[in-house]
């Protein structure tokens, strides 16, 4: 049975179940499809694609699907300051290379494309919803999405965040918990300001805006969806729900860690790409707790070939295990099942209420 607000019909989807952008290849093509066409929205998490890239993907989820789909991108953000020199940096990578057979990483060149490149992308690739995370938007970019017919989601980690993007204009605010893996989206506040949890963010949320605010952080089954309709959501977008799914693209190590790693075995860091995510802790994480880190991108281009090889190695102590805290209801089945699945338990979970 369909679960439809107010939201779901301006999505076209069945059920108020979004699957978040999961940046650098978790999120497939064929995942995305699979849950557009169990009724819930696909999200290509495109942020780390170029623009050729941008369209494959959206061929590609076509191809499979004719239900809506979306696209993120992480906001344009203020070029960050290089370190004066990288020799720091490097060492405290050289080891991790050296133990998977790689040369040192060597210093990240520029940029070889621009947000407004990976933007001209989207608005030619057919999907129905922009979503962005990091920051605002520029006011020409929401427009163009908006004269394209796209639907426009913002996210925020603290109330101050979701009325600043409703003041931009989005059609709604994702507010994410703090309990959510990945990296935190915090933009107004530094991020050790804004780790709010689900429960406490969004119904402050909801009383603060008049768009629709999608809960994410934490949920991963039926009572967590119901949960988000008592607080006032009008849908629920869930990360790691999704990463153990047959087809989701994280390497096989980093789904059988979500699968077998609690709740305590978290953490917020940003010894993978210099920007606070929170993952499963591993040696890397533990190493380099209180080292000086280069700022996002640059980091994360250091890491990039460290965590290639580690997930074809099958190496969890050097892969970024992103992952949020209601791990321990990770579930191993292909994603359409899991969708039908979370609509039969919220409808449980309301009928128990009722």
């Amino acid at each position: 049975m369909p679960l439809p607000t107010a939201l779901t019909q301006r999505l076209g989807i069945s059920h108020p179940i979004i699957q978040a952008p999961m940046a650098g290849g978790s999120d497939t093509p064929a995942l995305v499809a699979a849950v557009g066409e169990a009724g819930g929205l696909g999200t290509v998490g495109a942020a780390y694609l170029a623009p050729a890239q941008i369209l494959d993907a959206a061929k590609s989820v076509r191809e499979k699907t004719r239900r809506p789909f979306g696209i993120n991108l992480f906001s344009p953000l203020p070029a960050p300051t290089p370190p004066k020199d990288y020799t720091a940096a490097i060492a405290q990578l050289a080891s991790y290379f050296a133990d998977l057979g790689l040369p040192a990483p060597t210093p990240p060149g520029p940029p070889a494309y621009s947000f407004d490149d990976q933007m001209a992308a989207v608005l030619e690739s057919g999907a129905t919803v922009f979503s962005f995370a990091f920051a605002s938007v520029p006011a020409a970019t929401l427009a163009a999405a908006k004269a394209r017919g796209m639907t426009v989601i913002g996210t925020a980690t603290t109330v101050e965040e979701a009325v600043a993007l409703e003041k931009l204009g989005v059609d709604a605010v994702a507010a994410q918990g703090s309990e959510a893996g990945g990296h935190r989206g915090s933009f107004a506040q530094p991020f050790e300001d804004a780790m709010i949890g689900t429960m406490a963010l969004v119904p402050q949320t909801v009383d603060a805006v008049r768009v629709p605010v999608i809960a994410a952080g934490g949920i991963m089954d039926g009572r967590g969806i119901a949960a988000a309709f008592a607080l006032g959501a009008s849908a629920v977008q869930m990360g790691t729900a999704f990463l153990t799914c047959d087809e989701a693209g994280p390497p096989e190590a980093h789904k059988q860690a979500i699968l077998n790693a609690r709740e305590h075995e978290t953490r917020i860091t940003r010894a993978f790409s210099g920007r606070p995510a929170r993952g499963i802790v591993n040696r890397v994480m533990t190493d380099l707790a209180d080292a000086e880190i280069p700022e996002f991108p640059l980091q994360n281009a250091l890491t990039r070939p460290m965590r290639t090889a580690a997930g074809k190695a099958g190496k969890a102590d050097y892969l970024s295990l992103w992952a949020g805290q209601g791990l321990r209801m990770a579930r191993r089945q292909k994603a359409g099942d899991l969708v039908q699945k979370l609509v039969k338990e919220t409808e449980e979970a309301l009928g128990r209420l009722g």
